[in-house]
């Protein structure tokens, strides 16, 4: 079993943060094992092209209050590019040294080589990008993600408790 993490933030108009995690004993999330949130007093400005410098200390916080993930799951992309232009799954994967697995719901128009998988009989792709695990299987883990909709369980839980609705 792989213990895996998928994250999210969400930001406050009046500034700081919410920084939710929803843990899975397996990739797949069959088994939630573990949830928690933390809420950050303040935060980094928006930085257009660095918004890793935002997200980073809100992920790192929500971390630090439970047993260690192998794995990492990030709403966003990896990599921006095919040439590896970092994104925030870049940023987490050095920060974190763990192997991190990026799901976006909108294409970005350079990451041609995000794998683009569908789920729940939706028509609309998930793009999926991955650093410590191919791409493939990355893409394979989040097809066999527990749920029955375009966005697995565990993602939609876990921007729900960000939100702070759930």
């Amino acid at each position: 079993m792989t213990r895996t993490g998928a994250v999210d933030v969400q930001y406050f108009d009046t500034g700081g943060a919410r920084a939710a995690l929803v843990v899975g004993a397996a990739p797949t999330f069959d088994e939630i094992v573990q949830e928690h949130v933390c809420r950050l007093a303040e935060v980094a400005p928006y930085e257009p092209g660095s918004f890793y410098k935002r997200e980073l200390p809100a992920i790192r916080a929500v971390l630090a209050g439970v047993e260690p993930v192998e794995l990492l799951v990030v709403d966003g992309y990896v990599d921006l590019d095919p040439d590896g232009r970092p994104g925030l799954g870049a940023r987490a994967h050095a920060d974190f040294g763990l192997p991190v697995i990026g799901v976006a719901k909108t294409a970005f128009r350079t990451a041609t080589h995000a794998a683009e998988i569908r789920r729940g009989g939706s028509d609309k792709p998930l793009y999926v990008t991955a650093a410590g695990l191919p791409v493939a299987t990355a893409a394979d883990y989040v097809r066999r993600m527990r749920g029955e909709f375009r966005l697995p369980d565990a993602l939609r839980r876990v921007d729900a408790l960000a939100r702070g609705r759930a």
